[in-house]
């Protein structure tokens, strides 16, 4: 299941409909808490369950309104696969 969004801030856009906006974060809905394991209640995010992560990492580079994605729900999400850490010279 691909985690929805959850964000400090929102606009609307042309067609009426909710976007996240400020500083984004992955959630998966049913818990509480971020993919980054901040709280959704005391960080005081709204949650948006109708953008999917990909989507909001299509926002954050084409819409007008400014989105930053958490680099630690990137990661989790698995928005940063190919550019993790690899051994170069393993032990024998």
């Amino acid at each position: 299941m691909e985690p929805a969004v959850a964000a400090s801030s929102r606009w609307t856009d042309e067609d009426g409909v909710r976007q996240p906006c400020g500083d984004v974060h992955g959630w998966r809905p049913g818990t509480n808490q971020a993919l980054c394991g901040v709280p959704l209640h005391r960080a005081g995010l709204a949650r948006f369950p109708h953008v999917s992560w990909r989507d909001a990492r299509w926002l954050a580079g084409t819409a007008d309104a400014r989105l930053r994605l958490c680099p630690r729900c990137d990661a989790a999400a698995g928005g940063r696969r190919g550019r993790g850490w690899t051994r170069r010279n393993p032990r024998p």
